[in-house]
């Protein structure tokens, strides 16, 4: 359709060429409408431009879609940086992985890649969350006592929160056998626990075995992963925090400290025990060795003793009236040689022994100097 601009347009008007506004074709600021016909002519042309008329045009055409297959085939080319592993899919479908360099795949949207991180120690915490950058254990985290309370093998109830450490060991696995990976190896990190603290007593939970529960939660967690194809290495399960509950920890702080208690008074019996038993059983021992020297001592005065008598006795066969007069003299030799009295023979001295002779004083002083 054209306008009439001598006879003002599609709105009509008087002469001299006015628009709607009235004037002289302007506006009510005096400017001219748009000129639509303009408009279309110009957009016709830069279209043309584009999208040539005859032979020559359809060659560039081609050229433009080649040039445009060329590019977007351009787009394939994708890198795996180290510590990365290349997972190269199909339409959807998994078919190869690769390792880290320049690799090429079929561009989006008929192949996609990706490139997980396999080298990476991810850190999955149970009983706590950190809230924080503090060093403080307790405040820097926040406690979450649905994850960390569990139940011992002796039937006791224990808080425990402890930190899993785990890596990608095959990335197509990993991407497409789980849904959520690092809740899956939350949850099958609270079961694994579970499992190796109910078989296992307080006492050694608190303190005696902790590293043997840390390496049977790890053992059975990773049975569980693998199970599910999940593609998970579990490098390291370390408790942070084993005590009892908040609620009983006083009481059990006071059952500890009655239990040290008795551990040191039995310490002290058992050494006590140790010091005097080796002094009684050796005591007992000297004792007995004394008594068995005193007995062989005995024992072998009396065979002497007999010995001796036997051979008197012979001696006495032999002249009787002899042994007699030395046995006689021997005995009367111990039973005076201690007496102040002298004895003379009356064969001896006769009657020319003077009455009175001191002779138990001439005795001493002869003693005495010598």
């Amino acid at each position: 359709m054209a306008w009439d601009t001598q006879r003002g347009g599609p709105w009509g008007g008087g002469g001299g060429g006015q628009g709607p506004w009235g004037g002289d074709g302007g506006g009510p600021t005096g400017q001219k409408p748009p000129d639509i016909e303009e408009m279309l002519r110009r957009s016709q042309d830069k279209f043309k431009s584009i999208l040539p008329s005859g032979g020559s045009g359809g060659r560039r055409i081609v050229l433009l879609v080649l040039a445009a297959i060329v590019v977007w085939l351009a787009t394939g080319f994708y890198r795996v940086q180290p510590g990365e592993q290349g997972v190269e899919m199909l339409f959807g479908k998994f078919i190869n992985q690769t390792s880290a360099g320049l690799n090429y795949w079929f561009p989006s949207p008929i192949g996609q890649v990706f490139t997980p991180n396999v080298e990476n120690t991810n850190i999955t915490s149970i009983g706590f969350r950190q809230i924080g950058q503090g060093g403080s254990h307790s405040s820097s985290v926040r406690d979450v006592s649905e994850e960390s309370l569990m139940l011992t093998g002796d039937q006791n109830i224990i808080d425990i929160d402890f930190v899993v450490q785990w890596r990608i060991k095959d990335a197509a696995s990993f991407l497409f056998n789980i849904r959520n990976p690092a809740d899956t190896v939350k949850l099958a990190a609270e079961s694994a626990i579970r499992e190796v603290v109910g078989q296992t007593n307080l006492e050694d939970a608190l303190a005696r075995k902790r590293t043997q529960v840390e390496i049977g939660t790890l053992d059975v967690l990773q049975k569980i992963l693998d199970g599910y194809n999940a593609g998970v290495f579990i490098a390291s399960v370390k408790m942070q925090k084993v005590e009892p509950p908040q609620q009983v920890i006083d009481a059990f702080n006071d059952v500890q400290r009655a239990k040290q208690d008795r551990e040191r008074q039995q310490n002290e019996a058992q050494a006590y025990s140790n010091d005097i038993l080796p002094k009684a059983k050796g005591e007992a021992e000297r004792q007995i060795q004394e008594a068995t020297a005193y007995k062989e001592k005995l024992t072998r005065e009396a065979e002497g003793e007999a010995k001796r008598f036997l051979s008197v006795y012979e001696a006495y066969k032999g002249g009787k009236e002899v042994t007699r007069t030395r046995l006689y003299l021997e005995r009367m030799q111990q039973v005076l040689k201690d007496s102040e009295k002298v004895i003379i023979d009356r064969g001896q001295g006769g009657p020319g022994v003077v009455p009175y002779l001191p002779l138990p004083e001439i005795q001493k002083r002869t003693g005495g100097a010598k």
